[in-house]
């Protein structure tokens, strides 16, 4: 069986973590890829025909050498990837201490008391004691009736920095953070935020907010790192790099590497984490081959000319809430948060609180 070989950064709190993991988030329906669509035509009917796929790519992951899994209650998976966790130990392939294991607080637990009841069941369904890193999903706060409960994200972070104190994880961190937002934390937290994840790729490069982040310790790690390059994400109206891009390839011939593999290359390169998500066991191997070449600096010159602010991920129903992270899109007709964002139940049958 191939084996990789994931380099670590560093953490502020001087743990490591791999600079790449598996993503375990499985989207949504066809119509919601979440890019640049009018609102009415999001659908966000949660998608769990893969997890048995999800499942067998993330214990095949584990095998050849992966150690960073990234998920979230909002997933609904954490049931599932906890059972893989498990028998990955029993068998002897990994430790608990050789896994780095993120998840992540919905907007429905943002009052500080509330953290800790979400990182409990979390772990509770995760079947672990502690998870390596837990994450503020978004900064808005949002009840499951839909209703903006305007809680200010500072006040969600003491309850982030109360279950660090408690040993229910080794790292705190936000998601979804802009550069604003990221300065207030910082200015105004007891313990600084270890990782800001984010949706940064080819058309979103986020250089400010990268470039914020690293210079205060903060490690960015990347979500959607192909953006829509790969058919499952792309729309009428998303920009190049797509796979068959003439200048991509050619770098692509001139490393030996394809053309995904140059792209996760160049978010190492820039002191990134990705966290890309395949359920195809040849992804999953070729994600992780990327680590024994270097882009030159012409190279890397071209890739940034793809930079054109073009966000993958664009919930535009949630523009009218206080804390919306985004720029927001004018002239969008006003649509409810669908029913799948607000209430649901995890694992692969939706039966488990």
């Amino acid at each position: 069986m191939n084996k990789v070989n994931v380099p670590n950064f560093k953490l502020n709190n001087g743990d490591e973590i791999p600079a790449l993991g598996y993503g375990t988030w499985l989207g949504v329906s066809e119509k919601s890829s979440g890019a640049d669509q009018p609102a009415e035509e999001f659908g966000f009917d949660f998608d769990g025909t893969d997890i048995p796929k999800l499942l067998d790519a993330l214990s095949y992951a584990i095998d050849i050498g992966y150690r960073h899994i990234d998920t979230a209650h909002f997933y609904r998976v954490e049931p599932e990837i906890g059972q893989v966790v498990q028998e990955k130990i029993n068998e002897g392939v990994v430790r608990r201490e050789d896994l780095f294991i993120t998840t992540k607080v919905w907007q429905h637990y943002h009052r500080a008391a509330d953290v800790e009841v979400s990182l409990r069941a979390s772990l509770h369904r995760l079947g672990l004691d502690h998870v390596n890193l837990v994450l503020m999903h978004w900064p808005m706060s949002i009840s499951q009736e839909g209703v903006d409960e305007k809680i200010d994200y500072l006040e969600t972070w003491r309850g982030f920095e109360e279950v660090l104190k408690k040993g229910l994880t080794k790292a705190i961190g936000v998601s979804n953070f802009n550069i604003e937002q990221m300065k207030r934390l910082l200015t105004n937290c007891n313990v600084p935020p270890a990782v800001n994840q984010i949706e940064v790729n080819l058309n979103l490069s986020q250089a400010d907010l990268v470039d914020y982040c690293q210079a205060n310790e903060v490690v960015v790690v990347a979500y959607s790192p192909f953006g829509t390059m790969v058919p499952s994400r792309a729309t009428l109206n998303s920009p190049e790099p797509k796979l068959d891009n003439p200048a991509m390839l050619a770098i692509g011939r001139k490393y030996g590497k394809t053309v995904t593999q140059v792209n996760l290359g160049y978010l190492y390169q820039r002191g990134i984490v990705s966290i890309p998500k395949t359920v195809t066991k040849s992804r999953v191997l070729e994600n992780a081959s990327i680590f024994d070449f270097q882009l030159d600096d012409e190279d890397v010159a071209t890739l940034a000319q793809f930079d054109n602010g073009f966000r993958t991920v664009r919930p535009l129903f949630w523009q009218p809430y206080e804390n919306y992270p985004f720029d927001v899109v004018p002239g969008q007709k006003h649509v409810d948060i669908p029913i799948a964002m607000r209430k649901w139940k995890n694992g692969a049958n939706g039966d488990i609180d």
